[in-house]
C-alpha cells in the first residue's frame, strides 16, 4: 500500500470559550486538517496545530513540503518517519518542522490503523480502556472560576486544569482556593503557569502552594530550563508537570536524566507523533514517570491506552468543533472511540465555514 497523495486545509478552528494564558488568549484555534490517501483506497486524518493564527500558513507549507518528500513510499509511518528525519537531519526536526511531522505521523498511522480495521490502541498492541479525564481551560480569576468549576462537575470530569500567573501571587491563590471550595475534595486541580515566571518567582509561588492540595504544578519557568525545573521538583513537595514542549523524544531522554520534573506530559504533535509518543512511552516507563497527554484528545486517548505509566488525559477539545463524533465521558472517564484509526472524522459544513483561504 503506498501513500498517493496528501491534502491540507488550514482552519481557525472555534471553541467554546477563548483559551486565556499569562501570555495572551487563543480566541480561535489555528489548525491544519491532514487527510492522506493511499492506492488502496485507505485514508488517514490528523490535525497540527499552531498556536498564532500568523503562523498558520507556515505550518500548512511545512506539512505540504514534508508531504512532498514522503508521497509514492510504502505506508509503513515507522519507515516515513525515519525517512523524514534522515532528509531533515541538516536542518533538524524542531520548531514548526518538528510540528508538521509530528501532524504527518499521526495521520499516517491513522491510515495505517484503518487499513488493520482496528482503533490504533487494539492496532499497536493494546486494549482500549477508560482514562481519567480532566478538563483543561484558561485563565479565571477567583470570582470567575467559580463557574468554571460547576461546569467541570456537571460534565462529570474528574479534574480542572487552570492556567495561573497573575502579576500578584495573591490573585493566583485566590483563584486556586475558589477553584478548590467549589470543586470539593473529590475532584483534582492541577495550575499550569505556562512557562510564565522567574526561577526565583517560581521557586517562592510553588514553595507557597504546597499546602494547597493540587494535583500539580505545571510548567513554572521556561520549558527548556531544565536545571531550573529539576531544582524546583527538588525543593516543592506538589509535583511538578513538563513536558508538553518536549520537542522529540531525545528532549523527553534528557528531562528525564536532569530529573527536571515528577510527572510528563508530551504533546502528540510536539514529540514527533505516534512514533515519538511510542519512544517516549518507554523512557516514562523505564524512569516509572506517571505520564499524561496534552490536548490532541483523539489521538491521545488511543495512545495513552498503550502506554504502561498512563495517567491523566487532557481534555482541551481543538477541533470538537469540526469533528463529526463527541467525547464520550461518564464518571470522570473518557472512553476512546471504538472505530478504525483514531476514530476522526470531519464536518465538512463547519470545515468549509472555517476554512482559511
Amino acid at each position: 500500500m503506498k501513500i498517493i497523495s496528501i491534502r491540507t486545509t488550514p482552519v481557525l478552528a472555534p471553541l467554546q470559550r477563548p483559551v486565556r494564558t499569562a501570555s495572551g488568549a487563543i480566541n480561535q484555534f489555528p489548525l491544519v486538517l491532514i487527510d492522506v490517501s493511499t492506492d488502496a483506497g485507505v485514508e488517514g486524518r490528523a490535525y497540527a496545530q499552531v498556536y498564532l493564527p500568523e503562523l498558520l500558513p507556515a505550518l500548512n507549507q511545512a506539512i505540504i513540503s514534508l508531504a512532498d518528500m514522503v508521497t509514492g513510499l510504502p505506508l509503513a509511518p515507522r519507515d516515513v518517519h525515519a525517512h523524514l528525519l534522515r532528509r531533515c537531519r541538516l536542518f533538524g526536526m524542531k520548531g514548526l518542522l518538528g510540528v508538521a511531522l509530528g501532524g504527518l505521523d499521526m495521520a499516517l498511522w491513522d491510515a495505517w490503523a484503518r487499513a488493520r480495521g482496528e482503533p490504533l490502541a487494539r492496532a499497536l498492541g493494546a486494549e482500549l480502556r477508560p482514562l481519567r479525564a480532566y478538563y483543561s481551560v484558561g485563565m479565571y480569576d477567583a470570582k470567575a472560576v467559580e463557574a468554571i468549576a460547576e461546569e467541570t462537575l456537571e460534565a462529570g470530569y474528574a479534574g480542572l486544569k487552570i492556567k495561573v500567573g497573575f502579576p500578584d501571587f495573591a490573585e493566583d491563590l485566590a483563584a486556586i482556593r475558589a477553584a478548590k471550595r467549589a470543586l470539593g475534595d473529590a475532584t483534582a486541580l492541577m495550575i499550569d503557569y505556562n512557562q510564565s515566571l522567574s526561577l526565583p518567582e517560581a521557586m517562592a509561588r510553588c514553595k507557597a502552594l504546597d499546602d494547597e492540595g493540587l494535583e500539580w504544578i505545571e510548567e513554572p519557568v521556561l520549558a527548556d530550563d531544565l536545571e531550573g525545573c529539576a531544582r524546583i521538583a527538588d525543593a516543592v513537595a506538589t509535583p511538578i508537570q513538563i513536558g508538553e514542549n518536549f520537542h522529540g523524544s531525545f528532549e523527553m531522554r534528557a528531562a528525564i536524566a536532569t530529573r527536571a520534573s515528577d510527572l510528563v506530559m508530551p504533546d502528540a504533535q510536539f514529540i514527533h507523533g505516534v512514533t515519538g509518543w511510542l519512544e517516549a512511552a518507554a523512557l516514562a516507563r523505564a524512569a516509572g514517570l506517571p505520564m499524561s497527554s496534552h490536548t490532541f484528545v483523539e489521538a491521545s486517548a488511543q495512545l495513552l491506552c498503550a502506554t504502561p505509566t498512563a495517567h491523566w488525559i487532557e481534555v482541551l477539545d481543538a477541533a470538537g468543533g469540526l469533528r463529526q463524533a463527541p467525547l464520550q465521558l461518564k464518571d470522570g472517564m473518557l472512553m476512546p472511540w471504538d472505530t478504525p484509526g483514531i476514530g476522526l472524522a470531519w464536518r465538512e459544513d463547519m470545515v468549509a465555514r472555517h476554512r482559511v483561504t
